[in-house]
């Protein structure tokens, strides 16, 4: 069973949606590499399970500029699947939180149901369990991703024992070392297989524990991608800065502002670990 704190960076692909006579996807953009647009993307496989629960012909060109790297533990893809289904609920007329839509998210994957709800949150269950998230206080994020995508089925196949139970969070935190004090007791059972798997995502950690004002660095998901807890986004954009380095992704900021954009694809999760993120 999953346990995570999901939260939202001010990062995030982006996806189009314009009418068109059949079905179309193009993808550009910095992570673009090696991502097909063929029917078993995930944004395809949205696109005609929406369009089959609406009873209409799968008609739409779609657009995604990627952004964040592939396998990367941040929801990206998740968040790509949940901005199909509001685009295109959009688009056939059936609204932006139909409830169809609801009902496919968790069969597309674990994260398109946060994802498509778009705002902090527990999540448990297999995914489909969400509760609201404690009060988040201000605070930065910096991302770092070694460059190599770790597929997410492999490092559950790799774990070993039983997850561990849920955590127990506050209602709220007053301050950024607040939170990562309270994050700090707690781990990502994903993390050791991950590694074993991508040994370069211990460096990642290390590199991030060791900026100045770092309050936590912790693996994110199933990796490879690890965030780094810091007071201040500025704090945070300045360790992105500082960790650049050939064949790294990095990005540093803060929490992406609780507004949708139309066109755009929801912003993806950096999975803060209650207990057992997925």
């Amino acid at each position: 069973m999953l346990d995570s704190l999901v939260v939202f960076a001010g990062i995030a692909d982006l996806l189009t949606a314009t009418e068109a006579p059949d079905l179309s996807l193009e993808i550009d953009g910095p992570c673009a590499a090696g991502l097909s647009p063929g029917e078993d993307n995930l944004i395809c496989r949205a696109a005609r399970a929406l369009a089959k629960e609406a009873g209409c012909a799968p008609r739409a060109a779609l657009r995604l500029t990627k952004t964040l790297p592939q396998a990367a533990g941040l929801g990206g893809g998740s968040a790509d699947a949940a901005a199909t289904l509001r685009l295109l609920g959009r688009l056939w007329g059936m609204g932006a939180t139909d409830a169809r839509a609801a009902s496919l998210a968790v069969k597309l994957g674990a994260d398109v149901p946060v994802c498509l709800a778009g705002v902090p949150a527990r999540m448990s269950g297999i995914g489909e369990t969400l509760a609201p998230a404690p009060a988040l206080p201000p605070f930065g994020l910096c991302l770092a991703n070694p460059g190599m995508p770790v597929p997410t089925a492999p490092v559950f196949a790799a774990r070993r024992g039983p997850f561990s139970p849920p955590a127990c969070l506050p209602q709220s935190w007053p301050d950024a070392a607040s939170l990562a004090a309270d994050l700090r007791r707690l781990g990502n059972d994903l993390e050791a297989p991950a590694i074993a798997l991508c040994p370069a995502i211990g460096p990642v950690l290390a590199a991030l524990a060791g900026q100045p004002g770092c309050l936590l660095a912790r693996m994110s998901g199933s990796g490879a991608t690890c965030f780094g807890l810091f007071p201040d986004p500025p704090a945070a954009v300045e360790a992105a800065r500082a960790l650049a380095r050939p064949g790294w992704w990095c990005w540093g900021g803060g929490l992406a502002a609780q507004t949708w954009v139309v066109s755009s694809s929801k912003l993806p999760g950096s999975k803060f670990p209650g207990s057992n993120p997925p």
